[in-house]
């Protein structure tokens, strides 16, 4: 990893952390995407006791697409290269928000907010390769639909099925993605970190969160995933593919739906700004 660049949004808590600890002390410049704040600062304390390059924080606020719009330009205008783009942040409301933007804010968030982001580095990506996109989803996202009809939020709130269409739409993106870098030097997969005990689950009740960290795994043993397909020099070249747990998985049926997969695609780049492709 010496001499790599690592761009990783939700770097300052859970699996993101560990990973970004772990990146660092093998070597790679690991660059933070996450609101500056105390949270923040810790994080880089706690990854430049081991980093050999420096870590540092571009701010961003992934609730905003102009935020993301700007968290771009600041790196292309900061860095010459991007090896690695992991597209690692989550959340989980336990009541809908909505983003700067109108959009429900887990598929704003979770989905659009990484969308944006990919393709504004993208050609920095190619130029760097070979190079490396890694998107965390979770096997939830096998009980994911999609409904083009309540991106928005217009139709009634529900936690679960709005998660489970956020990591859906993540694994659709990476696949998408994946077909369409192909021979570029640029690749794309997709994890599922396992049941992990990390802030993810903040907003939800308390004794949903005790029974969860009686059975989840640590970030420690969360990251291990993110760290393989960062680090791994068997994987290179290596594109279009799902792990769960550092293995390679079943994913939903409905990521082989090319119609789906396109369609999702063409509206995220409508609601983001983007000009279709």
């Amino acid at each position: 990893m010496q001499g790599k660049h690592v761009l990783m949004t939700g770097g300052n808590s859970g699996i993101g952390k560990i990973a970004a600890i772990r990146l660092a002390k093998l070597g790679a410049k690991v660059i933070l995407a996450c609101r500056a704040g105390e949270k923040t600062e810790e994080a880089l304390s706690e990854i430049n006791q081991v980093a050999v390059d420096r870590a540092v924080n571009l701010k961003v606020d992934l609730g905003s697409l102009g935020s993301v719009r700007a968290l771009a330009d600041s790196y292309l205008s900061q860095f010459s290269r991007l090896d690695i783009l992991i597209n690692n942040a989550g959340i989980l409301p336990s009541k809908q928000r909505i983003t700067e933007d109108g959009f429900e804010m887990q598929f704003g968030v979770n989905h659009l907010s990484h969308f944006l982001l990919t393709l504004q580095l993208l050609d920095l990506l190619k130029v760097s390769q070979p190079s490396r996109i890694i998107t965390v989803s979770s096997m939830l996202h096998k009980k994911g639909s999609i409904d083009f009809g309540n991106f928005r939020g217009e139709k009634k709130y529900d936690m679960q099925k709005a998660y489970g269409q956020s990591k859906l739409a993540n694994v659709l993106f990476a696949f998408e993605l994946a077909l369409r870098l192909k021979g570029s030097g640029v690749t794309s997969n997709v994890l599922h970190p396992g049941g992990v005990r990390t802030d993810i689950m903040r907003d939800l009740p308390w004794l949903v969160r005790k029974m969860a960290n009686l059975i989840f795994i640590t970030p420690e043993e969360g990251a291990k995933t993110t760290i393989m397909l960062a680090s791994d020099p068997l994987l290179t070249g290596v594109s279009g593919e799902y792990y769960d747990q550092t293995k390679p998985a079943q994913y939903s049926d409905l990521v082989q739906d090319e119609a789906l997969r396109k369609r999702l695609w063409q509206e995220s780049e409508q609601m983001v700004g983007i000009s279709a492709s």
